[in-house]
């Protein structure tokens, strides 16, 4: 049986910092305090915005994400309606992203097993995580061999790495984050969505419980 979480969110910005020691992509990223920060954040490039909170998990659920937001206008009401939202979770912070395209998301995870202990797991992210239900889990460590054969165990397997090269490309990252689920103080690990584009991926939500 897996253990659901139970300690402290990591925030954000140190969850960054240790994704970067482990050399794991994470997108553009940095606090704001207010909708002119916001806007200057954007560069005139299109922005995601999201409130972090201890006390709300589940940022979509809460409606605590903006998402393509173009205008200076559609950031600053963004900013404004989400500050309103997100009244009821104080404290919280008000995160900006650069936003990132790509048509497949993956889910990269860990948890803790009371008869195997951690475990990493690997499957179809964003939206289809709950609805389809197609993902691998692993104790660690893993192996190369291991991470090829997870992502070989999903149905969606032609959809997150269609050749030998996107296969290389999830199985590396699926090693670095087991080896950063192994090596530090964590029980819960949640990277949902990865999203994988241009041959590259970048990390947009990243859950560390402690």
């Amino acid at each position: 049986m897996l253990i659901e979480g139970m300690g402290t969110l990591l925030e954000y910005e140190k969850a960054q910092r240790l994704l970067s020691r482990y050399k794991i992509k994470s997108v553009d990223s940095g606090y704001v305090k207010s909708a002119e920060e916001a806007i200057k954040f954007a560069k005139g490039k299109p922005i995601v915005l999201k409130a972090i909170s201890q006390k709300a998990l589940h940022k979509s659920k809460s409606g605590l994400i903006k998402l393509n937001l173009y205008t200076d206008k559609q950031i600053a009401e963004a900013f404004k309606d989400l500050s309103r939202r997100a009244a009821k979770f104080k404290p919280y912070k008000v995160l900006a992203q650069k936003m990132v395209t790509g048509s497949v998301e993956i889910i990269i995870g860990g948890k803790v097993d009371q008869q195997f202990g951690k475990m990493v797991l690997l499957g179809l992210g964003g939206i289809y995580v709950e609805t389809f239900k197609d993902f691998a889990l692993r104790a660690c460590p893993i192996t190369k061999y291991d991470a090829l054969s997870m992502i070989n165990q999903l149905k969606s397997k032609k959809v997150i790495a269609p050749d030998a090269q996107s296969q290389e490309r999830v199985a590396a990252l699926l090693l670095k984050a087991s080896k950063m689920f192994e090596e530090n103080k964590m029980e819960e690990l949640d990277l949902n969505p990865i999203i994988l584009h241009d041959n590259t991926y970048d990390a947009v939500d990243l859950r560390v419980l402690q």
